[in-house]
């Protein structure tokens, strides 16, 4: 009989008093009792919308079977056939809006914690399964993939099972993309980045890094290596900014060179090369996962009072609710329908405050949110000696500028 409990079993977490003063993984995963719990908890429907709400088709009603049996190997080997970073995606997929959201049991209830049993499956196996992988014997073509991120290693992951010759260019001199210069290490663990991506060597793809693909080698270049095709996954690492006064000040930061500075260069451990700036008051402006990252990284860095500034209600706000809930728990201010206007500097060039209006919401606009509408008279300032800027990328334009036949959007 399936467990008809209309909870998720809860995932055991780090007391937030403590984890906000260090790096350590927050969510320490389910035992395999609970696991089993929990996957009792599918009814293992005959139409499996889950199913469909996985952007790669994980067959998560069989895997889930196998942890209900105790069947804990079988179960990953289930799901690395249709993805190959389980252990990467049951961390930060947001399944709350793909697999899950289309969960029967979350009609009456909540859905089934998909995300959690594939964490607990890639664990488990890490920790108990000496891995060993066939190499696919190889069908004569070569194909290059430009970056080694979430999209690079699962089009590697998923061509070398079919006998192509891999060969990811990475441009740093790590692999893993935003896997390991973006996520956080209490939110995604670089070890098992590096397991991931140990499985993809062992099954013969090859990773080259410090290859600035536009630079060192163009696209035409790669083709006239003898590849007969590419795959251009470089990632969105460009900074936007508002374009307000005072955002060439000392102590501005695009979230992406401040979370790089921490995640990949380790700035946040003692006697590190790679200075960062220890904040005690910081503005982290927008409302995505990566500004919750941001805030969350400079609050461990030893901020007293960290701000999420974002100019639309929570309700809008693109982040997960897990980082919401997270960032809230680790004392994270949250100042909703609030939009900065100008950054204040002293006389030295430092930041010592940013200048900001209330919001009100009219009515939609084209992204379907309500358009956050500025109120008269209610500048305010807010005091603070860092601001961290988080309101999107957009892919770096080298590859484009490039490759002069290349379109894009």
């Amino acid at each position: 009989m399936p467990n008809m409990s209309l909870k998720k079993v809860p995932i055991p977490e780090q007391d937030p008093k403590v984890r906000s003063g260090n790096f350590k993984e927050v969510t320490l995963g389910y035992t395999e009792e609970m696991a089993i719990e929990e996957a009792q908890r599918c009814l293992n429907c005959k139409h499996k919308p889950c199913v469909n709400g996985c952007p790669v088709n994980v067959k998560i009603p069989e895997f889930i079977s196998l942890i209900a049996e105790g069947k804990f190997e079988q179960a990953y080997d289930k799901i690395l056939e249709t993805n190959s970073l389980p252990a990467v995606c049951g961390r930060v997929c947001p399944q709350e809006s793909q697999c899950e959201e289309k969960c029967v049991r979350a009609i009456k209830g909540e859905s089934v914690a998909i995300g959690r049993l594939e964490r607990f499956a890639a664990d488990w196996a890490i920790k108990n399964v000496q891995k060993t992988y066939e190499k696919v014997p190889s069908n004569g073509k070569k194909v290059a993939i430009i970056g080694s991120g979430p999209a690079g290693l699962a089009c590697a992951g998923d061509l070398v099972k079919l006998g192509y010759e891999i060969t990811i260019f990475e441009a740093f001199h790590l692999s893993g993309g935003v896997l390991v210069y973006g996520i956080p290490e209490f939110r995604l663990p670089k070890s098992l980045v590096q397991k991931e991506i140990d499985g993809l060597l062992k099954q013969g793809v090859e990773i080259r890094t410090n290859m600035v693909i536009g630079k060192v080698l163009t696209i035409a270049e790669l083709f006239e290596e003898g590849y007969s095709a590419v795959f251009v996954g470089s990632g969105a690492g460009l900074p936007t900014f508002m374009k307000i006064p005072g955002e060439n000040l000392n102590g501005v930061y695009s979230a992406n060179e401040f979370l790089t500075r921490i995640n990949l260069m380790k700035a946040y451990k003692e006697g590190a090369e790679t200075p960062i700036m220890h904040g005690n008051a910081v503005a982290v402006v927008g409302g995505g996962n990566v500004a919750m990252d941001a805030a969350r990284c400079a609050k461990r860095l030893g901020a007293e009072n960290v701000y999420i500034i974002y100019r639309r209600s929570e309700a809008e706000m693109p982040a997960r609710l897990e980082e919401v809930h997270h960032a809230k728990q680790e004392g994270i201010i949250f100042k909703v329908l609030t939009n900065p206007t100008q950054i204040l500097g002293d006389d030295k060039g430092w930041v010592k405050g940013i200048e900001c209006v209330e919001m009100e919401l009219g009515e939609p606009d084209a992204s379907g949110r309500r358009r956050p509408i500025a109120k008269e008279g209610s500048e305010h300032v807010v005091d603070v000696d860092t601001v961290i800027m988080s309101i999107g990328t957009s892919p770096n334009p080298l590859i484009r500028s490039t490759t002069p036949d290349l379109s894009t959007n």
